[in-house]
């Protein structure tokens, strides 16, 4: 605790303090405490305490908050909060916290509960709702005030230290918290009341679980595109504008969710292979050999291997190996021809040959989104398919995009690329036979 600064030492102690003033009724003698319920939840929200994730605590607390007196209450959440996990020091002021923090929140919820439904029935529903907001706000506003105070930071950057992660799962728990309520008081006693907690814990479980996988999955994306940086900053960021471009385009094909996402990530990673093309290449200003070319030319099947492991990214790997094939036939690596290029592919490599040709390259200038769009649309049949060509366009009318390019023709005198012969220069800049 003494490593903590002053504030938040008397945060704490306020805390514990005001805690025990609002227990204390219970401790009287003649208050009427049912005294095997509080023990029956204390031992029960402990238990949910040593938990993963502690996804029953909750549920638990809200439940002594609908079921016993506000004074009651609050002592349920201390026993847990004493012997619950804790995973950074100092332990013992964590735990005393923790108790106090959530003994205030429950008597705050179950105050409110009290003063506005007397008996839980399903016409108590609005004021379980309320009850739960009351406590998700305490949970919330104390974790920001002793994240100001153990921080040493102003007082008004209280509002950015507020956690706001709580309130849905409180609004979900409440509800399920009063049916709990509903049946302990009922026919079938506490026991029927635990197993209506048993399916929030499993469903809490579930969906903490996908959220570690989708930050598991964010991060392996992060890595791998941080690789990518280190190799070369421009092919990072042109990486990231392709993986924009690929979303416009997929919304404008009726793409949603997780297929969105997965575009997303097609366009963020479809260069990945470039960490196996020696450096010198990507940056060279001068026209590249027919041997140079050979090796640019793997980075497709370079990426579809170091890709190839990572579950969630199937369709995307597919893009990652085909966005440099042309519905004639004449890319590679494959030579795949028209509904032959997965539909991932055809999304990226429309996006990867319009940033391509609107932003600077060491071998090419920016040339104006409109010329961009043309390049496209003539190059569409034979390279891009008409139909990404047309949805990127229709995304472009109504989004725009946001960056800089050249609004002068003017600019179209400069080269598209020095490494390869003329023809469709859209297919040309996004590195078709010359991929930089």
């Amino acid at each position: 605790m003494w490593a903590l600064p002053a504030t938040a030492r008397a945060l704490v102690m306020g805390a514990v303090l005001a805690a025990a003033l609002c227990a204390a009724p219970a401790l009287r003698a003649g208050a009427g405490v049912p005294w095997a319920a509080v023990a029956l939840l204390a031992a029960v929200g402990a238990a949910a305490e040593r938990l993963p994730r502690r996804s029953l605590a909750l549920p638990v607390l809200l439940t002594a908050a609908f079921v016993l007196p506000p004074a009651a209450a609050a002592l349920v959440a201390v026993p847990g909060a004493l012997v619950g996990r804790v995973e950074r020091p100092p332990v013992a002021t964590r735990r005393l916290w923790h108790a106090a923090q959530q003994s205030l929140a429950v008597w705050a919820a179950s105050s409110v509960f009290a003063a506005f439904s007397p008996l839980p029935g399903l016409h108590a529903l609005p004021p379980a709702l309320a009850a739960a907001l009351v406590c998700a706000l305490v949970l919330t506003v104390l974790d920001g005030v002793i994240q100001v105070a153990a921080e040493r930071r102003p007082f008004h950057a209280l509002r950015s230290g507020l956690p706001t992660g709580l309130f849905g799962p409180t609004l979900v728990h409440g509800p399920a918290a009063l049916l709990a309520a509903i049946l302990w008081r009922g026919t079938y006693g506490p026991a029927a009341a635990l197993l209506v907690l048993l399916p929030m814990a499993l469903s809490g479980w579930l969906l903490d679980s996908g959220r570690r996988e989708r930050a598991a999955q964010q991060e392996a994306v992060r890595a791998l595109v941080q690789a990518v940086d280190l190799k070369d900053r421009y092919t990072r960021a042109h990486c990231e504008r392709v993986g924009r471009a690929s979303v416009l385009i997929a919304r404008e094909l009726g793409m949603t969710g997780e297929r969105l996402e997965t575009m997303r990530l097609a366009g963020v990673l479809h260069d990945i292979g470039k960490i196996g093309v020696p450096t010198r290449l990507l940056r060279k200003d001068g026209p590249l050999t027919p041997e140079e070319r050979r090796v640019i030319e793997l980075h497709p099947e370079y990426g579809h291997e170091i890709v190839r492991g990572i579950a969630f990214l199937d369709e995307a790997r597919a893009a990652i190996l085909h966005h440099h094939e042309r519905l004639d036939g004449t890319g590679y690596p494959h030579g795949l021809t028209g509904h032959h290029i997965p539909e991932s592919a055809r999304v990226v490599a429309v996006a990867d040959a319009f940033d391509a040709m609107t932003s600077n390259r060491s071998y090419s200038r920016a040339r104006p989104v409109p010329v961009a769009l043309a390049e496209l649309h003539r190059c569409a049949g034979s390279h891009f398919d008409p139909r990404m060509v047309a949805a990127l366009t229709r995304a472009l009318d109504r989004r725009g995009w946001g960056l800089v390019v050249p609004s002068d023709a003017s600019d179209l005198a400069v080269p598209i690329s020095r490494n390869v012969p003329s023809g469709c220069s859209a297919d040309v800049a996004a590195g078709r036979g010359g991929e930089r």
